[in-house]
């Protein structure tokens, strides 16, 4: 007896049962089938279950993407490990498949046994058939189509799936239905057309017994998808020739064995963060520097011409990630914050890697950082007292480990301040200088105040220049098209003294002034520490990467300091800030000395803060050799 002769006789059975019930072959057909769909529902609650454990599994499988990004082997090892720990059986999702092939084969010889003997247009396939009966193909595709379009919007499982993957699913089952329709009797295309019609009704039975929205966490599954997303959009614009780039420097990176030190910058701006340290090292020490840039224009491969000990590797974003969980050098120096709390983890590899954290402006580092965005990081270099005592303020109130907390300075700040004594900023000038130096974040002057602000200054005492944060002119050019249009009569007027400067390529205009008037951007701590002379604050809403700062008792330096560098006014009294910039140029010498005991009392090693990271650079992996 064949396979079809042997599943048909069950199924012959029944059916006969339901054509002695009604006496019509088609009427047996369409009730044999809701009853096999009533006979199997238990199965198929099982399976709607198994998908809706699938499901809850989906936020933590989305999450070991993320932080096993590019490594399969490891990715693979702990979603089995998931899966058997939460009891999901990943072949589950294909018993309904097994099942419906089973059945057609059943149903095929069920149909011939019920039609034996009879000229019924039920017996045969369409093309012997004929008349209407050469619509079934169609009819069956469109019966497939419907259901896929329901398993979409109404199974669970399915509804998470990627469109592509919902839509390559639904026309495999669309070309199958298609070639049933054809070739099978025409008795077997109603079965298969009633089934996948019935299928419809049974999963919004499923959903009305086992609704997915009583177990499984939507927002967590969402929050899951867009950390997924993140990293997958990293490095989405970049060439084929850069990719092929990548490779070759991912591969060499790891080719290279006894890696002791290794920075890593986010872009070519970035190096100016690291230069004093790394001219230290390059003068005092024989290390070489592997230096990664996601960067493929980086200036540091021109640097790297003409110092050898500097190996730079080109890294875009998303190969990033994986190479850092295979970290395998002694010390990574960057200034890349949230270390383990997102895309970058520390290494699995070799467990002993020792991460500083470098900071790229002077500020509170629990204001402008998310919370607790330091914590894994081994090591600090500091700037000021004030970073020690938040950080050790923050390992207090978050229970966090204790990090060392390296008495360092700023690089940047002292290379500034070293570029404006060297320079000849200090000229006389006909009128005093103001310089407008806004942040880019949302509400900052220009959005706020600067007409009653011009309004004020533009009296012909002073030379006014408006210098827009190079982010805000790239993000709204329109804004600056408006501004440049509603002052187009006095914009380079020898009159009014008044110029917009949108190149950014010299800090000229920032030693030349004779005051600062900002919001929220670090440019003050450039001016005031390196010339001594007085910043003007406008207290527009204050930049908070990290809503809760206040649970710290610790005043950020960002506010603290406000007062102690200059004045600070409401962007409602914009309008008088004219007599405001007068009172503060005639206090210039006081604010002078005043900034000159401030600069001492809130940066460690004022021009010397490069030899203080590169010694203790040097110091540790020397320590290391020893231990090892």
């Amino acid at each position: 007896m064949s396979l079809t002769e042997q599943l048909a006789v069950p199924l012959n059975a029944l059916m006969m049962i339901c054509y002695r019930m009604v006496g019509h072959y088609l009427a047996a057909i369409l009730i044999f089938t809701l009853l096999t769909k009533v006979i199997l529902f238990p199965v198929s609650l099982w399976t709607h279950r198994n998908g809706i454990t699938m499901i809850r599994l989906m936020p933590e499988l989305n999450r070991l993407k993320v932080k096993y990004y590019g490594d399969k082997d490891t990715i693979a090892e702990k979603t089995q490990a998931l899966y058997k720990q939460r009891g999901y059986h990943p072949l589950a999702s294909t018993v309904p498949m097994f099942i419906q092939l089973a059945l057609l084969i059943g149903v095929i010889g069920a149909v011939q046994a019920l039609l034996a003997g009879t000229e019924s247009v039920l017996s045969v396939p369409p093309a012997q058939a004929g008349g209407m009966t050469l619509l079934m193909p169609l009819a069956a595709g469109g019966s497939a189509l419907l259901l896929g379009l329901a398993q979409n919007q109404f199974n669970p499982l399915q509804r998470e799936q990627a469109r592509a993957s919902q839509w390559a699913a639904n026309g495999v089952s669309i070309g199958i239905s298609l070639l049933l329709g054809a070739f099978v009797p025409v008795g077997v295309g109603v079965y298969w057309i009633a089934s996948n019609l019935l299928t419809i009704g049974q999963q919004l039975v499923l959903n009305a017994v086992m609704p997915a929205r009583n177990y499984v966490d939507y927002e967590a599954l969402e929050q899951s998808k867009q950390e997924l997303a993140g990293i997958d959009s990293l490095s989405s614009r970049v060439s084929k020739e850069d990719r092929q780039r990548e490779k070759a420097d991912y591969k060499r990176f790891f080719s290279i064995a006894n890696k002791h030190l290794v920075f890593y910058s986010e872009s070519s701006g970035f190096y100016k963060y690291f230069a004093d340290v790394i001219d230290y090292l390059l003068q005092h020490s024989n290390l070489s520097i592997h230096y990664i840039t996601s960067d493929p224009n980086d200036a540091i491969f021109q640097k790297a011409q003409k110092e050898p000990r500097i190996r730079p590797y080109y890294i875009g974003e998303k190969r990033l990630i994986t190479l850092m969980m295979k970290m395998d050098a002694d010390m990574v120096v960057m200034t890349t914050p949230d270390l383990d709390n997102f895309y970058l983890k520390k290494s699995y590899v070799k467990k002993d890697v020792e991460y500083i954290y470098t900071a790229h402006g002077v500020g509170s580092t629990n204001l402008l950082l998310r919370n607790c965005a330091l914590a894994h990081f081994d090591t600090i270099f500091c700037i000021g007292p004030y970073q020690i005592e938040e950080l050790r303020e923050e390992e207090y109130v978050y229970n966090l480990p204790s990090k060392t907390l390296v008495p360092c300075g700023y690089g940047l700040l002292d290379s500034v301040m070293t570029a404006y004594d060297s320079s000849l900023s200090k000229r006389l000038k006909e009128k005093p200088q103001v310089l407008i130096a806004p942040s880019w974040q949302p509400d900052n002057i220009l959005d706020t105040c600067i007409d009653p602000l011009l309004d004020s200054l533009l009296c012909g005492k002073y030379h006014i220049i408006l210098r827009p944060h190079p982010e805000y002119c790239k993000r709204y050019p329109q804004k600056i098209a408006i501004l440049k249009s509603r002052y187009k009569d006095k914009l380079g007027q020898s009159s009014s003294g008044f110029e917009l400067q949108t190149d950014f390529s010299s800090n000229e205009t920032v030693f030349e002034s004779d005051i600062v008037i900002t919001d929220w951007s670090t440019i003050c701590y450039e001016f005031s520490f390196a010339t001594k002379r007085p910043t003007l604050f406008v207290n527009t809403p204050m930049k908070v990467m990290n809503p809760d700062y206040q649970r710290l008792k610790r005043i950020p330096l960002d506010i603290e300091i406000r007062e102690k560098i200059g004045r600070s006014i409401s962007p409602d009294t914009a309008g008088e800030i004219e007599r405001v910039v007068e009172k503060l140029l005639m206090q210039a010498d006081a604010y002078a000395q005043s900034i000159e005991k401030l600069l001492g009392e809130c940066l460690f090693n004022p021009g010397q803060s490069g030899m203080a990271g590169g010694k203790y650079i040097i110091d540790r992996l020397l320590n290391k050799q020893s231990i090892d």
